[in-house]
């Protein structure tokens, strides 16, 4: 629908006389489930980008971007893909920023976005099998592959001391992928694992599994689950067991709701999640606290970079058409380029326009490798007096 500018002619004159076609997005989140928590703020990184870009009235002829939203649950195969079928097919959307866990996002792409030839930019499904499934050059994400995770998870903990860990992992392509991660990493660096335990999500108890994972010992409980899940029902039914007083958390794990649930019962414990210093970083943080959303929160960032890059291969591309627009991601994420930073759609815009070369930098610093994924920052965190602060930068 074309969207023309109603005014007066002095108006039409100064404005232009008429918008292009909106540009639709998909933003597919698990805005019910295990990560609900996290979840608006990620929405509100994407959508942030998409607000930029659209205000600058510099976009594929002045075109509007607009956010369409689908819940893909996070674990429910079907009705991501259900949701994901809606925003193509009926929707009409150009490209896809999710979807959010590695499980659903994997359906998606292969029943609806590679049949549909529809490209996805995903800011936190992180399971190392999404690096070699077949996409058609369709799929990227700015969130490391946990391969990345699991030598972070070991660096952090050999940098500890820490000689043996239990590992408990929700059991889904999520779970799956990072406990295989951290088990061959640490194991590799010399450490010992004593038991590698899947939990199901939506239990009331988790005393069974508490009872498996002290029986096996550890100095450390390694969570590879979901804050708003299973996880965090285990971490209840540990530390009411007395079993473990150290606990790791994954990127899964870290959110707000993590310190709601425990608070200083969790003192001393310590994890990571996707992140940078950068100077990207900062400016996203403010722009975020602008917007009325935390931009620390987990994969917000990654979530203003996926849809970000999404918009400017677009520009490149002189084209909302996917087969068109694909290939300039990888290129517009890496060097050589004039960098640009969060803030600077417009001025990434112009430049595209004039045939400069960018280097997208954004709010995490990215940089596509391999199977056009992230290379992998992340922030170290720790609990002291209640809740979890950034401690370092990896």
């Amino acid at each position: 629908m074309k969207k023309f500018l109603m005014a007066t002619a002095a108006s039409a004159l100064m404005a232009g006389t008429a918008f292009a076609d909106d540009v639709k997005i998909g933003v597919i989140f698990g805005f019910t489930g295990p990560l609900e928590s996290i979840t608006p703020a990620m929405a509100a990184g994407a959508e942030l980008a998409m607000k930029e870009v659209t205000d600058s009235g510099k976009f594929m002829g002045g075109s509007a971007v607009m956010p369409v939203r689908g819940d893909s649950t996070c674990i429910d195969a079907a009705a991501a893909t259900a949701a994901a079928e809606r925003l193509v097919t009926s929707d009409g959307v150009a490209g896809i920023v999710g979807a959010d866990c590695s499980g659903v996002t994997g359906a998606i792409l292969q029943n609806v976005a590679r049949p549909n030839g529809v490209a996805m930019v995903s800011p936190s499904a992180t399971s190392p099998g999404l690096s070699t499934a077949e996409d058609d050059g369709l799929f990227f994400r700015t969130a490391p592959s946990d391969a990345r995770q699991g030598v972070i998870v070991t660096n952090i903990l050999q940098d500890r001391g820490v000689k043996e860990i239990a590992l408990t992992y929700t059991n889904n392509d999520y779970g799956k992928g990072l406990a295989d991660a951290i088990k061959s990493e640490f194991e590799a660096a010399g450490g010992t694992v004593t038991i590698v335990s899947a939990h199901e999500d939506g239990k009331a108890d988790y005393a069974a599994e508490v009872g498996a994972l002290a029986s096996a010992g550890g100095e450390v409980l390694v969570v590879a689950g979901y804050v708003d899940q299973g996880g965090s029902g285990i971490v209840r039914a540990a530390l009411d067991a007395g079993a473990f007083d150290t606990f790791y958390f994954p990127d899964g794990m870290v959110g707000a709701k993590l310190n709601e649930n425990f608070g200083a019962e969790l003192n001393g414990s310590y994890g990571a999640y996707p992140g940078t210093d950068s100077t990207g970083a900062a400016t996203f943080v403010e722009m975020a606290k602008g917007a009325g959303f935390d931009g620390t929160s987990a994969f917000a960032p990654e979530s203003y970079d996926a849809a970000a890059l999404m918009m400017m291969a677009m520009a490149k591309a002189g084209s909302a058409n996917s087969a068109e627009y694909k290939d300039h991601i990888m290129d517009l994420a890496n060097a050589p380029g004039e960098q640009i930073f969060p803030g600077e759609l417009a001025k990434a815009l112009d430049l595209i326009a004039a045939g400069t070369d960018i280097d997208y930098v954004g709010a995490t610093a990215v940089e596509l490798v391999g199977a056009g994924e992230s290379a992998g920052n992340y922030q170290e965190i720790e609990f002291k007096d209640g809740s979890y602060s950034t401690i370092g930068y990896r």
